[in-house]
């Protein structure tokens, strides 16, 4: 019985030694657990403003209610609700946190924007949170909270930079 469990070992090593270190290290990390607290807690913001799709967009809404929504009183909420406290307007947002570049957002990540009738291309006008997979959790206009891709129309032309403050 040892001598077929030295037998695995060495076999293990040889598959180690030709498929390249980095592959048996992260067979043999525990996969469950490989997340970090960052992107956890990301996912779980972005999860939980996900149970607000459809909530109906109002500018200037009151951070009170859930019944309404602006994009910043959105962001402050489902952060707040993680312990993370941001300032009630998008601008005031986007000076929080540390600067993160467009291929290194991860979720969680705060996206500024300037679109709408008040952008002039620079300013800060609307927030977001990034969902992954080139996804942004907001809310604007009709469709109220919703899902957008970051990769298009609007959306790719009014980006400006993400924050992460988690």
């Amino acid at each position: 019985m040892k001598f077929n469990n030295l037998f695995k070992k060495v076999i293990s090593v040889g598959l180690a030694a030709s498929i390249g270190f980095g592959a048996i290290a992260t067979i043999e990390a525990p996969s469950a657990h490989a997340a970090t607290a960052t992107s956890t807690k990301g996912q779980q913001i972005v999860n939980f403003g996900k149970k607000y799709i459809g909530t109906p967009y109002d500018f200037g809404a009151n951070t009170s209610t859930t019944r309404r929504f602006d994009c910043s009183s959105f962001t402050k909420y489902i952060f707040d609700k993680y312990g993370v406290n941001l300032p009630r307007t998008s601008e005031d947002q986007a000076r929080k946190g540390k600067y993160v570049s467009k291929s290194n957002i991860k979720v969680g990540d705060l996206l500024f924007f300037s679109s709408g009738s008040r952008a002039n291309g620079r300013n800060v006008t609307h927030v977001g949170v990034y969902a992954g997979n080139g996804k942004i959790l907001h809310t604007y206009g009709s469709p109220g909270v919703t899902i957008s891709n970051l990769n298009s129309g609007t959306w790719k032309k009014t980006y400006l930079f993400a924050r992460r403050v988690l």
